[in-house]
């Protein structure tokens, strides 16, 4: 069913990341720290209802082709978003944005084609990719919120950077675990 609650939450993902970017590029009155406090409420949210909508889909049983389709892929496009963004404003080291952006459009590509080739089960998402979102979906709000909290005492953008090499060295890491999978199913069909 197109039409359902985990559905509907993630059109909402996709519907929020034009307002990531018009926060960043839009003229709106409002100060750099006004800018990066709600980039980073608008991530976090995309963030938690990417959860919210997979628990509710398999708890209510309304897990379908299409969302299975769409929710990986609002979760990539607003990830890439904020990692142009991020790049541009020069909080992302280049090469991190080009790690993990070619990784998810490698392992997209891949999946598609493991599907068409009837081995999709083999690409499944494993515990190393979760590892990687995870790390991911960290180290962006930090980076978007680029400033102190906690009274001073934490500035996030070094904790973001350090996050994000992680990230960008976990998403390296499951790239290689998905293509060693289907290397048996690529030699075979080369």
């Amino acid at each position: 069913m197109i039409w359902n609650l985990p559905n509907l939450l993630t059109w909402a993902r996709i519907i929020a990341i034009p307002l990531l970017v018009a926060l960043f590029y839009l003229p709106m009155g409002l100060s750099g720290q006004e800018i990066n406090l709600f980039a980073t409420i608008v991530f976090v949210v995309a963030a938690i209802t990417d959860w919210i909508d997979g628990w509710l889909a398999r708890k209510w049983n309304q897990t379908s082709p299409f969302g299975a389709f769409l929710d990986p892929v609002a979760d990539k496009l607003m990830v890439c978003a904020a990692l142009v963004a991020l790049i541009e404003f020069g909080r992302l080291n280049p090469i991190i944005g080009l790690i993990i952006i070619g990784r998810e459009i490698t392992i997209s590509a891949l999946r598609e084609w493991m599907a068409s080739v009837g081995a999709r089960s083999s690409v499944a998402v494993n515990w190393m990719g979760k590892a990687k979102t995870i790390a991911q979906m960290v180290a962006i709000p930090f980076l978007l919120f680029d400033g102190p909290i906690f009274g001073g005492l934490i500035h996030t953008r070094p904790w973001g950077e350090v996050l994000v090499w992680i990230a960008a060295a976990l998403t390296v890491v499951s790239m290689v675990i998905y293509l060693r999978a289907a290397w048996p199913e690529l030699q075979k069909r080369a």
